[in-house]
């Protein structure tokens, strides 16, 4: 592995609490090459399913991980057990709407609130 370091074993939780994996990673894996392989295994039978990388967000220790980083440096390594398995939750950015939709836009809305600091 890249400089000597020990692979690290990933899975993915999905929305639904399902799982992906888990998978050993070399560390030097970039978060891109993670989403294309959460997009590759993504179930069929999913209501919701991500058409593109940019649809997905990986989620480690609250972090969204950026796309150009290593599997190393997104790593938060406390409260991670050695040799233990990295849980990461995947997050999809819902459809956009199309103009066919754009009378909900008209509607009026509704279930609001706001706050006011004194």
């Amino acid at each position: 592995m890249a400089g000597g370091k020990e692979p690290i074993e990933v899975k993915f939780r999905l929305f639904d609490g399902t799982d992906i994996g888990p998978n050993k990673y070399d560390p030097a894996t970039t978060v891109t090459a993670l989403k294309e392989f959460v997009l590759a295994r993504w179930p069929q039978d999913k209501d919701i399913v991500p058409k593109t990388l940019n649809d997905v967000k990986l989620i480690n220790a609250g972090r969204i991980l950026e796309n150009n980083k290593t599997l190393a440096e997104s790593r938060v390594p406390v409260g991670e057990v050695p040799g233990g398995v990295i849980t990461m939750h995947v997050v999809v950015r819902p459809p956009q709407s199309d103009k066919s939709d754009k009378h909900l836009s008209n509607s009026p809305k509704q279930n609001r609130c706001g706050c006011t600091i004194l």
